[in-house]
């Protein structure tokens, strides 16, 4: 396949790319207003016509919308889904995403819209050194979310054989059998992996696995780091979601690469009223771009994702790609606040992940906040489980996490000092993690303040 899925797009010099961009923001906005039954009143009430917005900063004078706005605009508080613009003749799917309130956000898809799915997948996939011949374990669910599908479909466009296990509990013999070159699973489904691998007296570093792709959740480098350790090949970074982000780090691994033809990202201040420089960190706020003259099952303009990055860079990276580069995005649902001054749950897992720490620790972890600042102290529970509790250096596992935890938090550090905001430790054994009680995907940060 060579360096590139698609050479045209993926290395199209920026003025060009910048005005491909505007060109399929304008045709985008009159799909819209067009076939989106909400963009068409949200137009007219507001007096404002598609062809006002001409150019990416035109953007701002359209609403910002979130989930909660898709889940206000469909049954059961709407007769019809306002957010879909197409016809059931020409929707190929639906999804729901996100239903943690039972209340999940519904979206269609269009076969045109895999096909773009897909083509970002595939791009993410080559830049990281993916190519026929390949076989790929594939452990993320094959339901109503759209991300095992799309990666299927994009190894179809490159030759990929997918191995479709959707979870990571598959036997040892699939290893074996199959001889696999890469797998796409969370840091925490590889780590069990490997463990079990070891168990049956396989060892990863030797295995036929040649790169691994890590989604689903933001992650910390030094989690990164571990997992590369263990299995001895480069750990690759994604970003996708069902309203169709879909970003992918190359193997260059200086920031995740945004496929700026497919979908527009801005990074937003904290209160959502304006963009924020490049290098400086705020709120992602997507745009699903429509080639000219292609149709799209549902439509979102400036999209708020509640997720936060960076902005890197626009210029060429050293893969020769043009398109721009973000930081690994972090949930801001899985930012805390403490006197004032935030973390975020990636800041624990690095805590937790420091390498003499791993000598002990299986690298499950979970951690909770009790208290109430204005009464009283603050206090994060951190539970960690060890290899063997008999033999785990305990003092040097807390001296390491606290080191690491604060070493750019010195706000938080003083409320720790003046005894504001505490930390407590708790090991485990294997298997005694509150977590492995609770079905579903573990929530490894839990605010019970």
């Amino acid at each position: 396949m060579g360096t590139y899925f698609n050479p045209e797009i993926e290395t199209m010099e920026r003025g060009e790319l910048d005005a491909l961009v505007e060109e399929r923001i304008r045709y985008t906005v009159n799909y819209a207003y067009e076939n989106s039954p909400f963009y068409s009143k949200w137009f007219r009430k507001n007096n404002i016509r598609p062809s006002d917005i001409k150019s990416h900063e035109d953007l701002r004078e359209l609403p910002i919308i979130s989930g909660e706005t898709v889940r206000k605009n469909q049954p059961p508080e709407k007769d019809r889904f306002e957010f879909k613009c197409a016809p059931w003749e020409e929707i190929y799917t639906i999804h729901e995403t996100s239903g943690t309130s039972g209340r999940p956000k519904s979206f269609f898809l269009t076969w045109g819209d895999w096909q773009r799915y897909a083509e970002k997948y595939a791009r993410s996939f080559v830049s990281q050194g993916f190519e026929t011949g390949d076989r790929v374990v594939v452990c993320a669910s094959y339901g109503m979310n759209v991300g095992a599908n799309t990666m299927t479909l994009a190894a179809q466009k490159i030759g990929m054989t997918i191995i479709p296990e959707g979870k990571c509990t598959f036997p040892v013999r699939i290893m074996e059998n199959y001889q696999p070159t890469g797998i796409v699973a969370n840091v925490f489904k590889l780590l069990r992996l490997a463990r079990r691998m070891k168990e049956q007296g396989i060892d990863p570093r030797e295995s036929s696995i040649k790169r691994l792709v890590v989604g689903g959740e933001s992650f910390a480098p030094e989690s990164r780091a571990y997992v590369e350790e263990l299995w001895g090949v480069d750990v690759y970074n994604t970003y996708g979601s069902t309203e169709g982000t879909m970003c992918g780090e190359c193997h260059i691994k200086e920031g995740l690469h945004v496929p700026e033809d497919l979908v527009h990202l801005d990074v937003y201040d904290p209160n959502l009223r304006d963009f924020v420089d490049d290098g400086e960190c705020g709120r992602i706020v997507l745009t699903t771009l429509l080639p000219v003259g292609e149709r799209t099952g549902t439509l979102l303009l400036n999209y708020d994702t509640e997720d936060t990055t960076v902005v890197i860079s626009r210029d060429t990276c050293r893969c020769g790609r043009t398109h721009m580069r973000i930081m690994n995005p972090e949930r801001e649902a899985e930012t805390f606040w403490i006197s004032g001054h935030p973390f975020n749950r990636v800041d624990v897992e690095a805590a937790v992940f420091q390498r003499e720490n791993m000598d002990y620790l299986t690298g499950e972890y979970e951690a909770f906040l009790y208290g109430d600042e204005d009464e009283g102290t603050v206090t994060m529970r951190v539970s960690l489980e060890c290899e063997d509790p008999g033999n785990c250096a305990k003092e040097i596992i807390q001296e390491n996490f606290i080191g690491a935890f604060f070493k750019y938090k010195r706000d938080l550090h003083d409320a720790y000092l003046e005894g504001t905001f505490e930390i407590i430790f708790n090991f485990v054994g294997p298997g005694e993690l509150e977590f492995y009680k609770v079905k579903g995907r573990p929530k490894r940060m839990v605010d019970r303040r």
